[in-house]
């Protein structure tokens, strides 16, 4: 693959600068003189790169997917197949909350909030980002059902939503209260759900403590 050029380096530093805005101040806070500002490069090298405010937001939008892809699902699929896998994505969303990859928490858990009644480019985007997230989920609890890690009176679809709710729930815990308590309640209660804490418990009893 041939080395990025300037342009391309200068585009995708921009971009990533827009998507930390965009946590704080929302994709329709957007603005160039905001990014002017962030980035050092004058607004007429701002306005090269992008033809309208909403060509800014949609690409925007792609660079925190590319982001999001880095930072939570490759994390993910580096564990091994079914329920440890599902685990890892969900841990992996929390740390990158946790770690302050965006100042304003999760990218799309802000937009999602900000663009849900405005139909157009921008919510369909951010629609189809959810959706693929969701599927992903659901995807791999199915896969940790298929291996009878998880009980098959499961519906995936609906354990995906489930834990969504409590990455979701962690995220606006975090962001609006400061609370960094939020990550360990929502890893507990998704190992909960996951019928993990039962199981630690057990293997913790077949395993006496050696006497001295």
């Amino acid at each position: 693959m041939p080395p990025a050029s300037h342009g391309q380096l200068t585009r995708a530093a921009i971009l990533r600068a827009a998507s930390q805005l965009a946590t704080v101040e929302g994709l329709e806070g957007l603005s160039i003189g905001q990014l002017a500002s962030a980035t050092g490069l004058s607004k007429s090298g701002l306005y090269a790169h992008f033809g309208s405010k909403e060509e800014l937001q949609l690409a925007t939008i792609e660079a925190a997917r590319l982001i999001f892809v880095e930072e939570v699902i490759r994390p993910g699929l580096d564990a091994p197949r079914g329920i440890r896998r599902l685990l890892a994505t969900c841990d992996a969303f929390l740390s990158h909350v946790e770690r302050k990859v965006y100042p304003g928490g999760c990218f799309f858990a802000a937009a999602a909030a900000e663009v849900g009644t405005r139909r157009g480019a921008v919510h369909d985007a951010i629609a189809a980002q959810q959706r693929r997230w969701l599927e992903l989920l659901e995807q791999q609890a199915r896969e940790a059902q298929e291996m009878g890690e998880l009980s098959t009176d499961i519906d995936p679809s609906q354990l995906a939503f489930e834990l969504e709710s409590l990455l979701v729930g962690a995220n606006t815990t975090f962001i609006l209260f400061e609370d960094g308590n939020a990550f360990e309640r929502a890893r507990r209660a998704i190992r909960q759900r996951l019928g993990l804490v039962d199981r630690d418990s057990n293997h913790h009893r077949r395993r006496p403590r050696r006497l001295a």
